[in-house]
């Protein structure tokens, strides 16, 4: 880590209090994920040395924060980085392996069963890890092999064999590359055709959830079936094309923050935490990866919960792009969403 970097993350432990240690979800299978991780989906790309260094630091100053949960995905380009962070931090002594909990997804280009292996070895070999936590199945959608996301129209395939990429998942547990395997951006209805076959059914479903969508259907499902639901963009995704500000700035959460001396962000994170969902956070910032994870030193009474139930709801992520009437399964994002927005 460059000296700057250790400088800042040493005075903001020391400004702040230790009572910032992570609260842990335990999955069905046992294992312990922290509630509040480290997303890495920052579009950086393969090829820029610079970025994969200055990603590489951050993650390094999450670690020496507090965080010990860590997304990623093949189709981030930002495994490379982590494997450099994880690695720098083993042989530090930061942590151990057993402490951090790590996560990667299957890109929608190799869902084809003989494809699902090679594919986690090389985010494996990327990561610079003998195993993964949990791997994800990306997106209910098959793309063509080397199609990048977002698809151009020609690369996106009418149809998905589910059974088949789910059976090679569940053959990755079985030869121990992945300690377990879960979905992400999966509807009820997607669940359930999931379940009619699942030998091991999934531990996670990772999907867009915050106050503005607060996922209450899909949560009620999953708390049914054992499924654990995190968050990805739980702040609202403010700086991606189709984020918003407006769970940030909107005035029950604002009024809720000023009443706790908190700040929007830090009263979003809990009440994620407090409805039992994990949350992915993302910043390059110190200061911020400090304020999101510096939310266990108080707690939403049930009057703030009340309030936060009244907020109306939208789904922000739509990806209408992923919707046609030419190559897609979806013609519309209620089909692709099954009425769920």
């Amino acid at each position: 880590m460059h000296l700057g970097a250790s400088i800042h993350v040493a005075a903001l432990l020391e400004s702040k209090p230790r009572e910032r240690l992570n609260t842990s979800i335990k999955l069905k299978n046992g294992l312990l994920m922290p509630a509040i991780g480290y997303g890495t989906g920052l579009r950086f790309t393969r090829d820029e040395t610079r970025t994969r260094d200055e990603l590489k630091e951050a993650i390094l100053s999450a670690i020496q924060l507090g965080y010990r949960t860590f997304d990623t995905a093949s189709s981030y380009g930002t495994e490379a980085a982590l494997g450099d962070a994880l690695s720098d931090a083993f042989q530090q002594g930061l942590v151990t392996r057993s402490e951090v909990f790590v996560t990667s997804k299957l890109a929608c280009d190799n869902y084809d069963p003989d494809d699902v292996l090679p594919a986690l070895q090389r985010s494996l070999r990327s990561l610079q890890l003998e195993y993964l936590d949990l791997y994800l199945v990306h997106f209910p959608l098959k793309l063509r092999r080397g199609a990048i996301f977002p698809p151009k129209e020609k690369d996106i395939l009418p149809a998905w064999e589910m059974k088949g990429t789910w059976k090679a998942l569940e053959r990755c547990v079985d030869i121990g590359v992945t300690k377990d395997i879960g979905v992400s951006n999966f509807t009820v209805k997607k669940l359930e055709q999931l379940l009619d076959f699942a030998r091991i059914s999934p531990v996670v479903d990772q999907v867009e959830l915050h106050p503005i969508w607060q996922q209450r259907q899909l949560r009620e499902y999953c708390k049914k079936k054992n499924i654990h639901v995190s968050a990805w963009s739980p702040l609202g995704g403010p700086g991606k094309p189709w984020g918003s500000y407006r769970v940030l700035e909107h005035p029950i959460i604002k009024r809720i923050a000023e009443k706790h001396g908190k700040t929007p962000a830090q009263v979003t994170l809990r009440w994620i935490m407090e409805i039992g969902v994990s949350a992915m956070v993302r910043t390059l910032t110190p200061g911020r990866m400090l304020e999101n994870i510096s939310i266990f030193d108080f707690a939403l009474t049930e009057e703030d919960h009340a309030e936060i139930s009244t907020i109306e709801q939208k789904r922000l992520a739509l990806f209408e792009y992923l919707c046609n009437q030419t190559t897609s399964p979806y013609e519309t994002v209620e089909d692709l969403w099954d009425g769920e927005l």
